[in-house]
């Protein structure tokens, strides 16, 4: 036995009693007679003092040697309110050196120095921080808790295939090769989509599951190419049925883990929450809602924007009380600039200040129509009003952006605050200008609502869906949907698609079988943990709830991987490396 005791265990009440420990030494300190060590394990800290009769058992251990200690439980004359074992500390009389340590790269404390990469490349001495390790701990506490409510109201846990078939209309595909079938390839899952529709189809009823993920596409500071979901499907269950559910997941996560039972869980349409936020994940822990003004500019003697209705174009303004004190000239320079990310043209601005007027286009405003413009928003001395004038899709995007944008900059979200919504009938398709035909906008399983099934062949650009996100303080936290269960519907969307029999056939043909032997009404969600736990831990940077992530280019520094492999392998898979 290496230890009878975690760092983290012993009280006062422990007192004079003999124990043994086990860890890292965290930090040694040396007052010549007298040698202090903090002993640090996963759960936290114990001090170890090492008398002048037994210093010498440590006068070559350094930090983050791995030492086992035997020893006697003492009072402390000067207890340490930072710690929770501060009022003891252990006079130990053995020791025995369990495995020695370099000098690590890195600082091993809760603040470091240390640049991202360096932390990547040692993350094994990166997860000894607290900061990485407690995030962790949520995380395995959060799985916990969905398998505790989940398996409650009878879910059924089911691993599903990490070998798969590539199908289409979704992100890149990682491929494996394979060594009995030389030119094919397996896929690794972008989710268990098609299998856990086919456990409904087989009666499972009620599924859910932890699945692992992958998709090879471009990655962000929310994103890594493999990633994990809660995997939820539902037989004889409508949205209804699966916003409960999911709603009795998150109510017990938070409880438990926030101390937080007061949870809402409000439900926009996708076209509402792109009118008023353009986003179809709105951060609502702030107010700034978009104002549609375009019918107050028809008419304008600002060519501009009257050239902009005529053309069918909209105008959405923001406004932001309070502000015109803490947005300058360069700051509106700035956001105009930023706007063209989103194709948009620039942002034009008004501030009313003392009564007054002033900004980009006030000279080109007529009075009546700023007048016009302050009674339809209400505008008060102080505020600001952004506005933009661009086709719709573009207008919202972009003035969403800036909501956004803005949100952060003035300070105007409470961190302290986690607000839901649920975001729902979302297009059906949407048109890809590099394909040249629509594709989904979900996936090709999802069911169109009842009043839109003519539109499936023949108003696709307005044809909505019955799918679903759940949005967390701006992040998409889940995406679903109600599936579609007939197989003539399920061939409708197929044509739309511009899917041919034979591509049908090839990459879907053992699904749409299935649907051919009875299937139930289903639907269902994949809940992503990397962002929960994200969120929980008050990070914004996915990679600090992942053991081992990837870099944003999607590279692992600590294994040097993707990296080459032998021509043996190669060759074994006939696979040749094309030349650039």
């Amino acid at each position: 036995m290496y230890r009878d005791h975690t760092c983290n265990e012993l009280r006062k009440a422990d007192e004079g009693k003999r124990v043994k420990l086990a860890g890292w030494v965290a930090k040694r300190r040396n007052l010549g007679s007298i040698v202090f060590i903090d002993l640090r394990d996963r759960y936290g800290i114990t001090q170890i003092t090492f008398d002048e009769a037994h210093a010498d058992l440590v006068k070559d251990v350094r930090n983050e040697y791995v030492i086992e200690v035997d020893g006697t439980v003492a009072l402390k004359q000067t207890p340490n309110p930072k710690l929770e074992t501060g009022e003891i500390e252990v006079l130990a009389d053995a020791c025995k050196v369990l495995s020695a340590a370099k000098t690590t790269p890195m600082i091993i404390a809760d603040e470091t120095d240390a640049l991202e990469d360096l932390r990547l490349k040692y993350r094994y001495l990166d997860i000894r921080r607290n900061p990485i390790k407690e995030k962790l701990l949520v995380r395995d506490k959060v799985a916990t808790i969905v398998r505790d409510v989940l398996h409650k109201d009878d879910f059924v846990e089911v691993e599903t295939p990490i070998l798969s078939k590539s199908t289409p209309e979704g992100a890149r595909d990682y491929l494996v090769p394979s060594r009995l079938y030389k030119g094919k390839f397996y896929a690794l899952p972008q989710s268990p989509q098609q299998y856990k529709q086919l456990l409904m189809i087989g009666g499972m009823d009620r599924y859910f599951q932890i699945a692992r993920c992958f998709r090879d596409e471009d990655l962000r500071a929310d994103r890594q190419p493999e990633f994990t979901q809660i995997d939820i499907e539902m037989s004889f269950a409508d949205e209804e049925d699966i916003f409960a559910e999911v709603e009795k997941v998150m109510r017990a996560v938070f409880k438990q883990i926030k101390g937080i039972d007061d949870l809402e869980f409000p439900r926009i349409k996708y076209v509402d929450a792109m009118d008023k936020y353009g986003s179809d994940k709105p951060d609502l822990r702030f107010d700034n809602a978009m104002v549609n003004v375009t019918e107050l500019f028809r008419d304008s003697e600002f060519a501009v924007f009257k050239n902009c209705v005529a053309d069918g174009g909209i105008i959405k303004s923001l406004t932001f009380h309070n502000a015109a004190d803490k947005l300058s000239r360069k700051k509106f320079d700035e956001l105009s600039e930023f706007v063209k990310i989103y194709k948009a043209k620039g942002v034009a601005y008004l501030k009313y200040e003392n009564s007054e007027f002033s900004g980009s286009v006030n000279n080109a405003l007529p009075s009546a129509e700023k007048e016009a413009l302050k009674d339809f928003l209400k505008l008060e001395n102080g505020d600001v009003v952004l506005l933009l004038a661009d086709r719709k899709n573009i207008a919202e995007t972009a003035l969403g952006a800036v909501r956004k944008k803005l949100g952060e900059e003035l300070g105007l979200i409470d961190k302290n605050r986690f607000c839901f919504e649920w975001i729902t009938e979302f297009p059906m398709y949407e048109y890809s200008e590099e394909e040249g035909r629509w594709v989904s906008a979900h996936h090709p399983f999802t069911a169109p609502r009842d009043e839109d099934i003519d539109k499936l062949t023949s108003d696709q650009a307005n044809c909505y869906s019955r799918a679903y996100d759940l949005v967390l303080n701006g992040y998409e936290l889940l995406s679903g949907s109600v599936r579609i269960h007939d197989s003539v519907m399920q061939k409708k969307v197929f044509d739309a698609l511009g899917l041919s029999e034979e591509q049908i056939k090839n990459k879907f043909g053992f699904f749409i079988e299935a649907f051919e032997y009875g299937a139930p009404p289903h639907c269902g969600v994949g809940i992503g943990i990397e962002r929960l736990v994200m969120i929980l831990t008050g990070t914004d940077n996915i990679k600090d709830v992942v053991a081992f992530p990837k870099t944003a280019s999607a590279y692992c520094l600590m294994s040097d991987a993707p990296n080459v492999v032998d021509q043996d392998q190669l060759d074994f898979l006939s696979l040749e490396i094309k030349k650039d």
